[in-house]
């Protein structure tokens, strides 16, 4: 008897873990559940106060970077750029964001001319240099000021990855620069669909 039942409670065991949802197949690295990244206060160029509560509902990709980097972040953006036209009229549910590591340099004004050139839905966040380290720390972002033959002429090593949150506003992807703009829009439907 005890066979049988032992024999039971395999079988259904094994039903019911086959009747479960396997997990999202993601193309980027699923940090769903950490415990950093939840928020920002920053400023957005035409100078609204923007935190991550005004994109609730939307998909929201948040790229660290610099106006006058020369390959990763104009890379990136372009990838974006392409991501989000292969959702077609999905892409009003998505919000690519570019938070400046340079703010000394990046202005308000300029992010509005640089950031929009990629996607006119695209935003630049800025915030001064403490908040700026501040939030970068929180999202595990390195960057270091590297010195340049002038003052003005430095440049910032810094992190190349983004960040894609769901719409109900939790960190749930870590996307790699250089993906192919096909696998990050697959990630980014699959974060529409509630994966």
């Amino acid at each position: 008897m005890k066979t049988i039942l032992a024999a039971c409670a395999l079988t259904l065991s094994l039903l019911l873990t086959a009747c479960a949802e396997p997990p999202p197949a993601f193309k980027a690295t699923d940090i769903s559940g950490v415990d950093w990244g939840k928020d920002f206060a920053l400023t957005d160029h035409t100078g609204k106060a923007r935190r991550l509560a005004d994109f609730k509902g939307k998909v929201v990709v948040l790229f660290f970077g610099y106006t006058q980097c020369p390959d990763v972040c104009p890379t990136t953006l372009m990838t974006m750029n392409e991501a989000v036209k292969q959702l077609g009229a999905d892409a009003e549910k998505v919000q690519v964001l570019f938070a400046t590591l340079d703010p000394e340099r990046d202005t308000q004004a300029l992010l509005a001319q640089y950031v929009p050139q990629f996607n006119p839905s695209f935003i630049g966040l800025r915030g001064d240099d403490t908040t700026m380290a501040a939030l970068a720390k929180d999202f595990k972002a390195f960057y270091m000021k590297v010195p340049g033959s002038t003052a003005n002429t430095y440049s910032i090593d810094h992190s190349t990855g983004s960040y894609a949150y769901d719409p109900q506003g939790r960190l749930r992807l870590l996307l790699r620069h250089g993906e192919d703009p096909a696998n990050v829009a697959a990630d980014l439907k699959l974060l529409l669909a509630g994966k």
